[in-house]
């Protein structure tokens, strides 16, 4: 059997191969990667609630996770309590507590209002209807809402910032990322 040994100038040439096939065209220019659309940091949402007719006081329940996203959770979870048969407008109200003075990203929503939808979803045992009322041109958005009470009962309402960038919108609360959920408890009396 013949044995097969490599020269050193063999192996010299092979690695001078191997290191000119990996250098970088150094003619060609290098480009940045692309920025992703970051979600927005939320760390409080507030639903402000009037009644259509000027006859229940107003109502506001407010998620706040001063800290962001995993550490301690929230140190104000409101229920939703809301009188039966009832049109309230709602305001959404959105603050970046992480940050000293605190950000309102209701205004960088409200700029970008095209690359984002709030979605309003109800639980089978609540009697409550949400319309969205506000447009970005061409898509709800969500930041201004209706909601009509039916009779009394009690459930769930998931409050949903989606956000939709570059063309993905189309109305729906399928497509983008969650820039922040919360499940809140409803109550109607």
């Amino acid at each position: 059997m013949k044995k097969f040994f490599l020269t050193p100038a063999l192996i010299l040439f092979a690695l001078a191969l191997v290191v000119t096939g990996c250098k970088q065209d150094e003619d060609q220019p290098t480009l940045p990667p692309a920025v992703a659309n970051e979600p927005e940091v939320i760390t409080t949402l507030t639903l402000s609630f009037t009644d259509a007719n000027n006859v229940q006081p107003d109502v506001a329940a407010t998620f706040r996770d001063p800290d962001g996203d995993g550490g301690g959770g929230p140190d104000v979870f409101d229920n939703i309590e809301l009188v039966a048969n009832t049109t309230y407008n709602v305001a959404v109200t959105l603050l970046n507590e992480t940050e000293s003075p605190a950000e309102d990203v209701t205004v960088e929503i409200l700029e970008e209002n095209a690359e984002h939808l709030f979605c309003f979803v109800a639980d089978g045992g609540s009697n409550i209807t949400v319309t969205r009322t506000d447009t970005d041109g061409t898509f709800e958005v969500g930041l201004q809402s209706q909601w009509v009470t039916g009779a009394a009962s009690t459930g769930n309402i998931v409050v949903t910032l989606k956000h939709q960038p570059d063309g993905l919108k189309d109305g729906t609360c399928t497509p983008g990322e969650t820039d922040i959920e919360v499940d809140f408890p409803l109550i109607i009396n």
